[in-house]
């Protein structure tokens, strides 16, 4: 197998076709992953969730990390890792951003599954406060795998 890094367009491609990653955080040096559905423009990775452990963290934390993965099979594969800063997109003051997050999601199939999901367990549905919020994009790395004898024919997944 052959490991090659991904360019900047690369990575941008493999995360604005995928819509299910996940989202890393971290609160006194213990990391935290959720699987999240997402929407992504150029600068921003926008998800919708309800409150839990993972937004207590990002607000007390803002640093995260969203990976996402295009597998093809064992030896044909990219990785990339997305950088940001977690911002909250409270209903009055961001009455207009939230529109444009939902409008994003919204060409995602059942992008509020995993929130709404998770709440069901423990409330009642008008019990659960939505909350948008999104990701602006720090830095963008990524890796991408091919088997040794299609190294020479064919360019990484992307």
């Amino acid at each position: 197998m052959v490991i090659n890094p991904l360019t900047d367009k690369e990575c941008r491609a493999i995360v604005a076709r995928a819509s299910l990653g996940r989202l890393g955080c971290a609160l006194e040096n213990q990391p935290y992953i959720v699987q999240v559905y997402y929407a992504y423009e150029e600068d921003y990775i926008y998800i919708f969730s309800t409150l839990g452990k993972k937004i207590e963290w990002m607000r007390a934390n803002p640093k995260v990390c969203v990976a996402v993965d295009d597998i093809e099979n064992q030896s044909q594969w990219a990785s990339v890792l997305v950088n940001g800063t977690y911002e909250e997109l409270p209903e009055a003051q961001f009455a207009t951003e939230r529109a444009h997050a939902r409008k994003l999601l919204d060409t995602r199939h059942r992008w509020w599954v995993n929130a709404l999901a998770e709440r069901r367990l423990d409330s009642r549905d008008d019990l659960i406060d939505p909350i948008f919020f999104r990701i602006h994009i720090d830095s963008m790395t990524g890796l991408g795998a091919m088997a040794e004898d299609e190294a020479g024919s064919k360019p990484p997944v992307a």
